[in-house]
């Protein structure tokens, strides 16, 4: 086991274990996916208007969303790919879980740039907010999460008000933000618009860093491995976390999962993210 920084939370050997060693989870888990039927309404468009431009074909989303319940809690998910690739999924360790999942499709560069992906994860998560009602959930349980450039729009809608501002909500009223291994500084391809290398780090009003604020949502950061990560990936979070605590915000959580590189740290982090949502749930009750 490697030296870890105070912040992050170094966890691998429980998600190599079986569920099998853990009977009463594997029980309750067992008897959800038998009571409860789930349904997928896909393709749904979350912009509108008579002059939309082609590019904004791709603003779509599937709503996947367990029948017969009500007020059930809803995680807004958004795929990576660079902001340059990648396609809308239900992720596998989500479902069957007792909760919604909306999984959306947002424009890519570089038919579009920057802030165009932004603008769109926040049209998803307002279309999300004024409509989970009609499929039973609730609207004061909506998190929001992603993987890698799903985990920088993450971050920058919760914590830039000013693009759910633009659809009348505010961000405050996300229940939580939960990115996987997301950039908190300026995204690489934004970066690379403008003629910048990868390596060259900036902080500007398009990273996350730059609006670290003490009344943002709850927010748990997970990243893979540090030495397995992409270019300081751990740190970028790592220092998020840190400022946070500067702001004295009250409910950020660093988590590094042992072993997992950047690609396929998605996996053991999704139970954390059920524990999350569960843990802020009960919280509230």
């Amino acid at each position: 086991m490697k030296r870890t920084l105070a912040p992050a939370i170094r966890l691998a050997i429980l998600f190599l274990l079986p569920l099998a060693a853990f009977p009463s989870l594997a029980s309750a888990q067992q008897k959800e996916k038998q009571s409860q039927e789930y349904k997928i309404d896909a393709d749904v468009p979350y912009r509108s208007g008579d002059d939309l431009p082609e590019s904004m074909q791709r603003c779509r989303l599937d709503v996947y969303y367990p029948v017969d319940r009500k007020d059930f809690a809803t995680v807004v998910w958004f795929h990576g790919g660079g902001l340059t690739a990648g396609n809308k999924s239900i992720p596998q360790g989500l479902k069957n879980r007792g909760i919604a999942v909306v999984a959306v499709n947002y424009r890519l560069g570089p038919a579009v740039k920057s802030p165009a992906y932004i603008e769109d994860a926040a049209a998803a998560v307002a279309w999300t907010f004024n409509h989970i009602a009609d499929y039973g959930g609730s609207r004061d349980r909506i998190y929001v999460s992603g993987h890698s450039a799903g985990g920088y729009l993450t971050s920058m809608v919760g914590l830039d008000r000013r693009w759910l501002a633009a659809h009348d909500i505010d961000a405050n009223e996300i229940a939580g933000l939960i990115p996987f291994s997301g950039h908190t500084i300026t995204h690489f391809t934004i970066r690379k618009e403008r003629g910048i290398g990868g390596k060259q780090p900036v902080v500007d009003d398009l990273a996350p860093l730059y609006h670290v604020r003490k009344d943002a949502p709850p927010l748990l950061l997970i990243t893979g491995d540090r030495e397995l990560e992409m270019l300081g990936r751990y740190e970028e979070n790592a220092y998020l976390w840190r400022m946070m605590q500067v702001v004295g915000h009250p409910n950020t959580e660093l988590l590094e999962l042992d072993g997992y590189d950047h690609g396929g740290m998605d996996d053991p982090a999704y139970p954390l993210m059920l524990k999350f949502i569960r843990k802020d749930l009960a919280s509230k009750r």
